[in-house]
């Protein structure tokens, strides 16, 4: 049940956010698509705990995301520094490590948040094994038993 009712509330919260418009007839009109769109996503069998996982998302905005949006500016000042200033030196390796989540959805949180991280990209992802793109040797080194690898593995770990 809680499931969905947050599957729906956040389909009307996008709602009202893409709408911008609060009359009352668009008010009910977004909870009819709302429910419309659950019951299609109910049928077609996505809204499980890894299609939907509500249960990670308190620990996830209180934790996790403020640590991976530090990260990604911290990759972007990076970054653009190296593309600015030519003595910094830029070089693209590919690195295979064995990351320490069990299941698909730690996997893909940890992939997605490599991807997120400007200056690498999660090439192949595959149970036991990623194949990452990294803009220098230093950032691909890091990779394999990182802090994200740590953070990733204990949100997965509380699922």
């Amino acid at each position: 049940m809680t499931r969905t009712l947050s599957f729906i509330s956040s389909l009307y919260l996008f709602w009202l956010l893409l709408s911008g418009m609060y009359s009352p007839f668009l008010l009910v009109a977004g909870i009819g698509c709302s429910l419309f769109v659950y019951l299609l996503a109910w049928r077609m069998g996505p809204i499980d705990r890894e299609g939907f996982p509500v249960q990670l998302a308190w620990r996830a905005l209180v934790s996790y995301f403020p640590w991976l949006i530090k990260e990604i500016f911290k990759s972007a000042w990076d970054v653009s520094r190296r593309i600015v200033d030519p003595r910094l030196p830029i070089s693209p390796t590919l690195v295979e490590f064995v990351p320490s989540q069990k299941t698909a959805l730690g996997l893909v949180i940890h992939a997605n948040s490599i991807t997120l991280t400007p200056g690498t990209i999660s090439v192949e992802v595959e149970p036991g094994r990623f194949l990452v793109h990294a803009l220098t040797a230093e950032g691909a080194a890091g990779l394999a038993g990182s802090e994200m690898d740590r953070r990733c593995t204990e949100l997965e770990g509380k699922a």
